[in-house]
C-alpha cells in the first residue's frame, strides 16, 4: 500500500500501522545512501524513529556529512534519484531531498556535521527518553488532523522549538 501525502486534510497513523514497515524501509534506504556516501553518518529520525509516535507514514533520514562535502553529497544523491525538496530551508549546512521511488515517501535531511541542524537527532533522542514529551507530541499531532500542511508544520515547529529550548535550561 503506497502512502500518499499532501492530501487536502492531514491524517496520522498509529505506530502499529506503520513503524515496522518504515523501519524496514529505513534499512534499505540507509544501505543505499551508505553505498553512495560511505563516510556519511546515517540515522533514522522523525516520528517513525520514535517508538510509540504517531506519523503521516513517511520516512525521514539524517545524513550527516563534512561541511565541505555537503554540496557534493547533494549532487551525488540527485544523480541517484533524489530531488531537492521545494519550499524548505536550504543553506550551507542543510539541504532536504526527497524520493517517491519507494513504497512510502522518503526525505533525506543532508546536514553538515557539527551544525545546528544536528537538532534533528537531539529532538528524536529527547522524545525517545521522555514518555511525557512523546504523549504531548502525539496529542499535538492528533489536534492537527484535518489541518493544512502549512498549519501543521507551524505547530510542529513550535513544539520542536519548545522541546529544544527546554533541554537548554
Amino acid at each position: 500500500m503506497k502512502r500518499v501525502l499532501g492530501s487536502l486534510s492531514l491524517r496520522f497513523l498509529d505506530p502499529h500501522q506503520y513503524q515496522a514497515e518504515i523501519g524496514r524501509l529505513f534499512e534499505v534506504v540507509a544501505k543505499e545512501v551508505s553505498r553512495l556516501l560511505p563516510n556519511a553518518n546515517i540515522e533514522h529520525i522523525g516520528a517513525s524513529a520514535i517508538p510509540g509516535a504517531v506519523s503521516k507514514g513517511d520516512l525521514d533520514v539524517f545524513v550527516g556529512v563534512d561541511e565541505h562535502e555537503l554540496e557534493k553529497a547533494v549532487h551525488c544523491l540527485e544523480r541517484n534519484g533524489y530531488r531537492v525538496k521545494t519550499d524548505t530551508l536550504k543553506n550551507e549546512s542543510l539541504c532536504m531531498l526527497e524520493s517517491s521511488s519507494y513504497e512510502y515517501p522518503v526525505a533525506l535531511q543532508v546536514v553538515a556535521n557539527g551544525s545546528e541542524f544536528e537538532m534533528f537527532l537531539t529532538f528524536r533522542d529527547a522524545l525517545r527518553a521522555n514518555d511525557n514529551l512523546l504523549k504531548e507530541y502525539n496529542q499535538m499531532k492528533h489536534l492537527c488532523e484535518g489541518m493544512s500542511e502549512t498549519r501543521y508544520r507551524n505547530r510542529k515547529s513550535a513544539f520542536i522549538e519548545k522541546v529544544l529550548a527546554s533541554l537548554q535550561d
